[in-house]
């Protein structure tokens, strides 16, 4: 069901005020446009420029040309991760991997939904997997049936996989027919975004060596934005979303020319 919008108030209301109703209207669509505020609260583009500013500092938006988006939730360790919402994550898991075909070679990279996927990938498809991700080489090791690649160089804990200027020279000399890049924030005026800027680089690799790029985001990933902008919405091929992503959302991707995959719903 497509949420109905939320009102801005009119002019007369104190700045401290039209800044938490300003925060509302972009928890409720997820982005604010400077112009269109300005224009409902009947006051200056520059008093909008303000609040967003405000709103910024305290961390509750992050700024971009012409308005505001939301920020992406800080990333928490990926051994923390891995036992949540693990129901929801399969189901994410179940729709990315129909999009594998025989005989692929796949680059997939760190995270918690990624390694979901390591655990559906069908084993009689003869995949070629590179990863620089420990444990899902050996999520796919403890199977039969897969080649795995693992690329070296620093692991960064908290990512759960190798980073740096080593590992990206590794994926570069590969290609993929498909990557899963791991997402931290993916918005549809923006692109993908990534909180470290090694790990940025990474997965930009990816994609670079990848004659297709799967984008698998859980709902708070949607409409939202991070530190380092790893690639724009062009180069995304495919995005897999969970099945309670709203439609209108669904639709912004779309819009920009990718292919929106729906996971089914979590068995109740």
């Amino acid at each position: 069901m497509v949420k109905p919008p939320i009102p801005v108030p009119d002019s007369g209301v104190l700045p401290q005020e039209r800044q938490q109703r300003i925060l509302a209207k972009l928890r409720h669509d997820g982005r604010v446009v400077a112009a269109e505020l300005a224009a409902a609260f009947e006051v200056s583009e520059d008093s909008i420029r303000r609040d967003l500013r405000e709103l910024a500092a305290q961390g509750l938006c992050k700024r971009v040309y012409g308005g505001a988006l939301l920020p992406a939730a800080t990333p928490t360790p990926l051994k923390q991760r891995r036992g949540e919402h693990s129901a929801r994550k399969l189901m994410l898991a179940r729709k990315a991997a129909s999009l594998v075909s025989a005989g692929q070679t796949l680059l997939i990279d760190a995270g918690s939904t990624n390694a979901a996927i390591a655990t559906v990938l069908p084993a009689d498809a003869r995949l070629v997997v590179i990863t620089n991700a420990p444990h899902i080489a050996q999520l796919l090791l403890d199977r039969e049936g897969f080649e795995v690649l693992l690329i070296g160089g620093r692991i960064d804990a908290a990512i759960g996989g190798t980073v740096g200027a080593q590992a990206v020279e590794q994926v570069r000399r590969t290609r993929a027919d498909l990557c899963f890049p791991g997402a931290c924030a993916i918005d549809a005026a923006h692109g993908l975004w990534g909180f470290d800027s090694e790990e940025a680089l990474f997965k930009r690799a990816m994609i670079e060596a990848s004659d297709e790029t799967v984008v698998v985001a859980t709902d708070d990933k949607l409409g939202a934005v991070a530190t380092h902008q790893v690639a724009e919405l062009s180069r995304v091929q495919h995005l897999v979303v969970e099945h309670s992503a709203d439609r209108a959302t669904r639709s912004a991707f779309a819009s920009r020319g990718m292919a929106v995959h729906r996971a089914d719903s979590v068995p109740s």
